[in-house]
């Protein structure tokens, strides 16, 4: 029996939690290791090592070592969990493209946000709200008869954009407008395995 994947993860990280959720749905054995970002245990050596960006998600797989949210997605579909992605272009196709929504207008709209209150970034809170309302939008109008973004089945895609989406009210974003959005993060929550992420502070005096 091999050793369970070690996620390298932060609490309240929307990108760790990403890959926490998606091995917990898709039953992956997993360890989750947090990794104490306020002391700075993310730029020392050994850490380091693992992700010279010193960044969290990371995973260690055996010998396998994979940063970068998305990569990790793709990487545990492709071994663990092939129902989460579609094999035939078209479909491969749609879930790289929400993976690539997540890592630009989702981080830098309700993802950003958030940053602003809840670690104090030092973003501008009106545009990433312009983004934040741009890109719920579109995966509003896209979400329109559809459970979920791609297919009739959940997929990374769907917790690629989860996390972050769930918690934009952290960011001051509301979810109110977006009634197709609210439906696609009940659907994600009523999953077997699903496992939230933290609600902030912030997010709770929102």
């Amino acid at each position: 029996m091999s050793d369970p994947i070690r996620i390298h993860s932060f609490p309240i990280s929307g990108h760790a939690h990403r890959v926490v959720l998606f091995a917990s749905l898709a039953g992956i054995d997993h360890e989750v290791i947090t990794v104490d970002l306020p002391n700075g245990a993310h730029k020392t050596p050994a850490f380091l090592a693992l992700n010279p960006n010193g960044q969290v998600p990371v995973i260690e797989d055996g010998e396998t070592v994979i940063s970068d949210s998305n990569a990790i997605l793709v990487y545990l579909a492709r071994k663990y969990a092939p129902a989460y992605i579609p094999t035939d272009p078209v479909g491969e196709a749609e879930v790289q493209k929400f993976l690539t929504l997540a890592a630009g207008e989702l981080a830098f709209g309700p993802a950003a946000a958030r940053l602003i209150n809840v670690f104090n970034a030092p973003f501008n809170m009106e545009v990433c709200q312009a983004t934040a309302a741009r890109v719920l939008g579109k995966l509003d109008a896209h979400l329109d008869g559809r459970d979920f973004l791609v297919g009739d089945k959940p997929s990374i895609a769907d917790v690629a954009i989860y996390s972050y989406t769930a918690h934009a009210p952290e960011g001051n974003v509301s979810l109110e407008p977006y009634p197709n959005v609210r439906r696609l993060l009940a659907n994600i929550e009523a999953l077997d395995g699903f496992v939230p992420m933290p609600v902030t502070k912030a997010g709770l005096s929102a």
